[in-house]
This record gives C-alpha cells, sequence and structure tokens, in this order.
C-alpha cells in the first residue's frame, strides 16, 4: 500500500482512521454513489417525450373537470381516499415512470405490481375511484384519456381537496403493457429503509434531495399500517421523542394499536401525522421535530446522524408552510414528468385501467 500514497498521506489517512473518520469514508463513497445515479438518471430522462398542459384540448377538452368533479365525490365522503390516491401515484411513478402499471391486475400472462411487499400485500387503495372516473370519461371521449394521466391528474386534485396547493399537470402519457413486481421490489422506498438507501432511489428517478424531502410531507396526510411502523414503535421512538409526558402517551397509544408480537395487529393503521391527519399542512415537519416520526424513514430526515441537508429542510419546512407547498407543487410536477419512453413507442390508451387492451 505505501507504494500509492506519499508517507504524509498515507500517515493522514491512517491517522484519519483511528480517529474514528470510516463514517466519513464511508459516507464519501456513498456520496459518489449517489452522484453517478443522479447523473445516469437525469441523462435517461433527458430523452424522454415531452407532455403538455393542452394535450386534451381537441379531444377530451372536459377532462379536467371531470377528473375533479369525481375527486371532489369521494374526498368529502371520506377525506382518507385523498392520501389514497397520492400513494397510488407515487408508486406508479417510481416503477417503469408513470404509465399506469400500478393499475394493472394480475392475469395468466402479467404479473402486476399491487402484491409487492413494498406496496403492502394488496394494501393500496383508491383503485375503484380511478375505475369510476375511467368510466365517466370513456363515455365523453372514448378511447382518448391514458389511466396514468387520469390518475397524475387525480392526485393533483386529491392534494388541494384536502387543503394542499395547486399545480400545473402535463398530459399525453400513454399506458404501459407491462408492469414489474421486481421493480417495485427494488424502486420503492419502504417505511424502515436508512436514508441514503432512499436517497439513491430518489435520485435514480432523477429526483433532488430536496425533492425528496418535500414530497415526504405527503406523509402529512393518511394511514399506516402497523407492519410498517412496529420496528419503529418498539425501536428508537423513545431516543429520538425524549422522556416526556406527551411523546410517551402517544407511544403507548400506538403500542395499543400495534402489538409488538409480528403477526399480530399488522393490518391495524394509525394516522403518520396524528395532529392534522386529513389536512394537508406542514404538521408532518413538525412532528419529525418532535421526534414523533411514525416510520423510520421519516424520522431519519431529521435523526439520522448523515442526514445533515435533510435535516435543515425539515426544519425549514416545518417553519414556513409557504415554502414547503411550493416546493411540494415542484416536485410533484418532477415526480409526475418521470415517463416510460417505451410506453409512447408500444403503448396505449387502455379502456379499463385493470387490463391490457385485447
Amino acid at each position: 500500500m505505501s507504494h500509492l500514497f506519499p508517507p504524509t498521506l498515507l500517515s493522514f489517512l491512517t491517522h484519519s482512521f483511528k480517529l474514528g473518520y470510516q463514517r466519513m469514508a464511508i459516507s464519501l463513497q456513498c456520496f459518489l454513489v449517489l452522484i453517478c445515479i443522479s447523473i445516469f438518471s437525469s441523462t435517461m430522462a433527458a430523452t424522454d417525450p415531452p407532455l403538455t398542459l393542452d394535450y386534451y384540448k381537441s379531444t377530451c377538452p372536459n377532462v379536467f373537470d371531470i377528473v375533479k368533479k369525481e375527486m371532489e365525490c369521494h374526498v368529502l365522503s371520506d377525506p382518507r381516499n385523498a392520501a389514497f390516491i397520492l400513494r397510488l401515484h407515487f408508486h406508479d411513478c417510481f416503477v417503469q415512470g408513470c404509465d399506469g402499471s400500478i393499475l394493472l391486475d394480475d392475469t395468466i400472462e402479467l404479473q402486476g405490481e399491487k402484491k409487492a411487499s413494498t406496496n403492502g400485500l394488496n394494501s393500496l387503495k383508491g383503485f375503484r375511484i380511478i375505475d369510476k372516473i375511467k368510466n365517466k370519461l370513456e363515455s365523453e371521449c372514448p378511447g382518448i384519456v391514458s389511466c396514468a394521466d387520469i390518475l397524475t391528474i387525480a392526485a393533483r386534485d386529491a392534494v388541494i381537496l384536502v387543503g394542499g396547493p395547486y399545480w400545473h399537470v402535463p398530459v399525453g402519457r400513454k399506458d404501459s403493457k407491462t408492469a414489474s413486481y421486481d421493480l417495485a421490489m427494488e424502486n420503492i422506498p419502504s417505511a424502515n429503509e436508512g436514508l441514503l438507501s432512499i436517497i439513491a432511489k430518489f435520485l435514480y428517478q432523477g429526483l433532488s434531495v430536496t425533492d425528496m424531502v418535500a414530497l415526504s410531507g405527503a406523509h402529512t396526510i393518511g394511514m399506516a399500517r402497523c407492519e410498517s411502523f412496529r420496528a419503529r414503535i418498539y425501536g428508537d421512538f423513545e431516543a429520538t421523542s425524549g422522556k416526556n409526558p406527551i411523546s410517551d402517551s402517544y407511544l403507548s397509544e400506538l403500542r395499543s394499536v400495534c402489538p409488538a408480537i409480528i403477526g399480530s395487529g399488522d393490518n391495524n393503521v394509525t394516522a403518520m401525522d396524528n395532529v392534522t391527519p386529513n389536512l394537508f399542512d406542514n404538521s408532518f415537519y413538525h412532528t419529525l421535530l418532535r421526534g414523533e416520526g411514525l416510520l423510520n424513514s421519516d424520522q431519519e430526515l431529521y435523526s439520522s446522524l448523515l442526514g445533515i441537508e435533510t435535516k435543515s429542510l425539515v426544519q425549514k419546512y416545518a417553519a414556513d408552510p409557504v415554502a414547503f407547498f411550493n416546493q411540494f407543487s415542484d416536485s410533484m410536477v418532477k415526480l409526475g414528468n418521470i415517463t416510460n419512453s417505451d410506453s409512447f413507442v408500444n403503448g396505449e390508451v387502455r379502456k379499463n385501467c385493470r387490463f391490457v387492451n385485447t
């Protein structure tokens, strides 16, 4: 090894490791890997076909109004439907791009993505809402509006209906004829995943660390299954939240919902934001500041020793809801623009969002 480095540099490196700089070296290595992923994903994204705001102007001019009206009915009847649709959109875009592959049911010839463990083993909901919107649009303008576009527009409207920000939705996506169970397992972040791994998955999609922290704010609405937060509440929850009566009471409540024994109460649910669970606001970030994030992957944004940038962003969005709304809108546009280039060539507009056209 001595012939590879000058004696002074070798001495410095040896001394650094003795002082505990192994973590720095590991972080640098991970950083370089993430940079490579970022460059690769940016290169891929540059070749994607463009989407436009007026794609349906002449072929289905009422598409946005129809989606909005249907979403109003479903979210007003049950605010949780907003989170269901938003989650569907995210999980769709992280596998093959935003191509409606998440909507496909299993068939003899096709294995869908719905049963992947990262999708909660069939815990994804909201499919019937998309079906109803699709039926309305097929009556209005048959064979025109893709399921992928429906889901993307519906996600925007879902957020607005529970108090969140508006953003423009470029359209023109095609529906894929394929799905990928394997990519669903690989690409979608899990509830107990480490911070660097999650950052890598976002960078692979062409999304930045800022996008990741902003999009995580979607957890200000919706529920999580016991199976997803058991490790957290029986792990380091007390360490991050500190010993105080309010946190202790909240932890006791969570443990009553989610028993420690694996397999017991796995499907029990609780809100990821226990303060304003049905309102899209910045309360989620205040939860992280208190050390009370329900999912390990969420609390990592603030508490991880490797999360210098993410911690700063959490503090920023907790202090400034306007900054959070602005960034969330921008990041949702970027998320929706993750397209499947193959679907533009070989894709279709499905008649039924659950099945490829025959």
